[in-house]
């Protein structure tokens, strides 16, 4: 009695491709009709097998948005035409305020003289506090859709703030100076507040006062205070009866 085979009986349809795909000479052909190996195909849609801890250098692209403009779709309840018109009036705001906070910096390394320590400290303090301005309004312009300004060259560009000489300038120009800066910026925050609630964008508004011009406010009154002509030893009221 003949011992049957266990393994599948193949037709001879499914021979003949079976043989067909072990021709050597079939890859050869597809090659030379297409100019492509298929097999490069499949193995640029796998990922790479190992992951490289090598950095990419020098990499450059095409903006992902323009400057001056906002997406069109944000879940603010705030249309489109209100949130470009914030976002141009936030980034004059902070270009001004970039342009303050630099200016105390300036003024923090340059000042001299007898009251050198207490405005030393009192610059660097408002240095920090504009600052923590810049970031606040840069985030509120991001958030509405729009683009932040951020690079020096066009801080310059857009400022209303008048530029001081590279050189250093005694303390009451300085203070002068800063207290012109300041008096710009007060009165945009006040124009952008009644804007913003006039077009219902409470978010701005309460930025604009809350921080904006109260911080500006405020330190105005503490340079302000150092302009003030005051005797430093001998009060004028007793030597004027003294005599």
């Amino acid at each position: 009695m003949g011992i049957r085979s266990h393994q599948p009986s193949i037709s001879s349809t499914e021979a003949g491709s079976h043989k067909r795909l072990h021709k050597p000479g079939v890859a050869r052909v597809a090659i030379k009709e297409t100019g492509e190996n298929p097999m490069s195909k499949r193995l640029a849609s796998k990922p790479p097998s190992r992951v490289s801890a090598q950095p990419r250098f020098h990499q450059r692209a095409s903006a992902i948005q323009e400057y001056g403009t906002v997406t069109p779709a944000l879940p603010l309840e705030l249309e489109q035409p209100i949130r470009l018109e914030m976002t141009e009036k936030l980034n004059q705001l902070l270009a001004d305020t970039m342009t303050l906070r630099d200016l105390y910096k300036k003024c923090h390394w340059q000042v001299a003289g007898p009251t050198f320590y207490q405005l030393h400290l009192l610059f660097d303090k408002h240095f920090g506090e504009q600052s923590e301005l810049v970031d606040t309004i840069a985030e509120r312009i991001q958030l509405l859709g729009g683009i932040s300004i951020a690079m020096a060259h066009d801080v310059a560009e857009t400022t209303q703030l008048e530029r001081p000489p590279r050189g250093r300038e005694e303390v009451p120009v300085q203070l002068s100076r800063l207290l012109d800066a300041h008096q710009i910026i007060i009165g945009q925050s006040r124009e952008l507040a009644a804007l913003a609630d006039k077009l219902g964008d409470d978010g701005t508004n309460d930025l604009a006062v809350s921080d904006v011009l109260r911080t500006n406010e405020l330190q105005a009154w503490f340079v302000s205070e150092h302009l003030v002509n005051m005797p430093l030893v001998e009060a004028i009221q007793n030597s004027a009866a003294a005599d």
